[in-house]
C-alpha cells in the first residue's frame, strides 16, 4: 500500500515530456516530474524500482520526488520557521513545497526563524502535516529499555522536576534536575542513559551511568589531559561541575570517583592548586 509522507519503492511505468510515472501498486499511477529525472542514474528504464518520497505538491497532487525531507511521517524533529500566516506556520524540510504547522497545533507563539521541534502527521484529510504537541505523540511507557542503555536525547520541554526527553525519537522520558550538570535546553541533541524503568513504565534518565561504571573510563582521560598539559591541571574536587562536564563529559560524581581511583594507584597528586602527574605515570 502507498504510504504518504514516507519513502516507497515503486516501478517504473513509463517516461514521458514531463517526467515519468511510477505504478502506486492499486491500478494508479503517480508523477516523478522532470526535474527529477537529472537525478536519476543513466540507463534508468521502464520497470526498474525507485525509492521515491511521496508527498502533496503545491497543486495538492500526489507526487513523487527523490529528495529526502528532513523529517518524515511519523518521525520528530527540528524545523525552522519559514513563514507565518493567520491559519498556521509553514516550515522548511527540504522541499520545494515548505511543511504546514497548523495554529491549532502550536503551543506558543511563532516568528521566522524560530527553531522548532514538531512531530510530522497526516491529517484528517490524509495531508502532511506538523504539531508542536510532542508529548502526546510519544510512547508513554517502554519495556525496551534497560537501566544505563546508552540512548539519544531530544530535550523539547522543562517542569518543575527536570526536563522533558524524546528518547530514540520514540519515547517520553524525564530528566531530574539533580542529574543535570550542565545547562540545557530546548532543542538540545545530547547523549544520555537509562538510570531507571519504573514499575508504571515511565523512564528516568541521566547524562551519565550509574555507580562506578560511569567513572571507569575517566582515569584514562584525566591522565591523558594531563599529558597534554605538560602534567598539570588547575581542577581538583572542588571545580564547578560544569568545566567538569565540559573536560571529561561526565557528571562532578563520577569524575570524584575517578579521581581517588588514580589518587589511590599513586598516578597522581593533588593539591589546592589542582592536579599533578606522577612520574610513574608517565613510565
Amino acid at each position: 500500500m502507498l504510504q504518504i509522507g514516507k519513502i516507497n519503492s515503486l516501478k517504473i511505468v513509463k517516461f514521458v515530456e514531463f517526467g515519468l510515472y511510477l505504478d502506486d501498486g492499486l491500478g494508479k499511477e503517480i508523477l516523478l516530474p522532470r526535474r527529477e529525472l537529472a537525478k536519476l542514474p543513466e540507463n534508468t528504464n521502464v520497470g526498474e524500482m525507485l525509492d521515491v518520497f511521496i508527498y502533496f505538491d503545491s497543486e495538492d497532487r500526489i507526487v513523487a520526488t527523490l529528495e529526502r525531507p528532513k523529517v518524515m511521517v511519523g518521525e520528530f524533529g527540528i524545523l525552522k520557521v519559514v513563514a507565518v500566516e493567520h491559519i498556521g506556520a509553514f516550515l522548511d524540510w527540504g522541499l520545494s513545497k515548505d511543511l504546514f504547522l497548523p495554529f491549532a497545533e502550536q503551543n506558543r507563539d511563532l516568528r521566522v526563524g524560530f527553531d522548532v521541534i514538531v512531530y510530522t502527521y497526516l491529517d484528517k484529510s490524509n495531508r502532511i502535516s506538523a504539531t508542536m504537541r510532542i508529548e502526546k505523540n510519544l510512547n508513554k511507557i517502554s519495556e525496551e529499555f534497560k537501566p544505563d542503555q546508552a540512548v539519544d536525547l531530544l530535550i523539547f520541554g522543562k517542569t518543575e522536576l527536570g526536563y522533558k526527553a524524546i528518547i530514540n525519537g520514540t519515547t517520553l522520558g524525564l530528566l531530574f534536575h539533580d542529574d543535570v550538570f550542565k545547562p540545557l535546553h530546548y532543542g538540545d541533541k545530547i547523549k544520555g542513559f537509562i538510570k531507571n524503568v519504573r514499575d508504571d513504565g515511565k523512564i528516568d534518565l541521566s547524562l551519565a551511568q550509574s555507580g562506578h561504571k560511569g567513572a571507569s573510563g575517566i582515569g584514562p582521560q584525566i591522565l591523558d589531559y594531563l599529558k597534554q598539559n605538560k602534567g598539570f591541571a588547575a581542577i581538583n574536587d572542588k571545580t564547578p561541575a560544569e568545566t567538569i562536564y565540559d573536560l571529561f563529559g561526565v557528571s562532578k560524581k563520577k569524575y570524584k570517583i575517578a579521581l581517588g581511583g588514580l589518587y589511590k594507584s599513586r598516578l597522581i597528586k593533588v593539591s589546592d592548586e589542582g592536579i599533578y602527574l606522577v612520574e610513574k605515570a608517565d613510565e
